[in-house]
């Protein structure tokens, strides 16, 4: 009777496995898959935040979403080695421009480390970078290298504005390794989330 218990443990935990694999390959990265499935807590804290933050900005959640998973991993504590700070990385400079803009009073940058502040200002700042490349057939990989490296160089990696600069082209001229990768990976799980309908 115990070896049948062993043997039917042994048999269900064996299709649990299998059909958690066949999920998280079919999902296209099985890996995030696989920690989000293991931590959802975590994966889908800001979920409803992202939502409405990003619809406030004109924004595609899942976009912001990408961004934030690249930024901070969804650790709304995180300091980044320049000082950027929280969710989506926010840096100093950014944030007071944002403050200023917005007209918002007595903002100290220790507050980017509140979940709905760094949202509202990377979300900000991430938008005015997609209106500035919003001439562009895909202005994505524009504003994300802008939001990444700031927007002179996103300039410069456009050959200043030359008009049906392509992406590939863009993408080879951004000589930023980091930068590069940045944009590529953004791009990448925002396509993942898009793929499977949900953030």
């Amino acid at each position: 009777m115990i070896r049948f218990l062993f043997k039917l443990t042994f048999c269900v935990l064996l299709a649990l496995a299998a059909g958690a694999a066949y999920l998280g390959l079919r999902s296209g990265d099985a890996l995030y898959t696989f920690y989000e499935w293991m931590s959802p807590a975590r994966f889908h804290r800001y979920d409803r935040l992202i939502r409405g933050v990003a619809l406030e900005h004109h924004l595609d959640p899942m976009l912001v979403k990408a961004v934030v998973w690249r930024e901070s991993r969804f650790d709304a504590k995180k300091r980044g080695t320049r000082g950027e700070r929280g969710l989506m990385q926010v840096s100093e400079r950014a944030a007071n421009e944002w403050a200023r803009e917005n007209k918002i009073a007595d903002f100290y940058v220790d507050q980017l480390f509140d979940p709905k502040t760094n949202l509202e200002a990377g979300t900000w700042y991430l938008h005015r970078a997609v209106e500035h490349w919003k001439h562009e057939p895909d202005p994505l990989p524009f504003a994300l290298a802008e939001y990444n490296a700031g927007a002179s160089r996103a300039q410069r990696w456009s050959r200043n504005s030359v008009s049906d600069t392509s992406v590939r082209t863009f993408l080879k001229n951004i000589d930023f390794p980091t930068t590069r990768k940045y944009v590529e990976s953004i791009i990448d799980r925002y396509k993942f989330y898009q793929r499977r309908g949900r953030m």
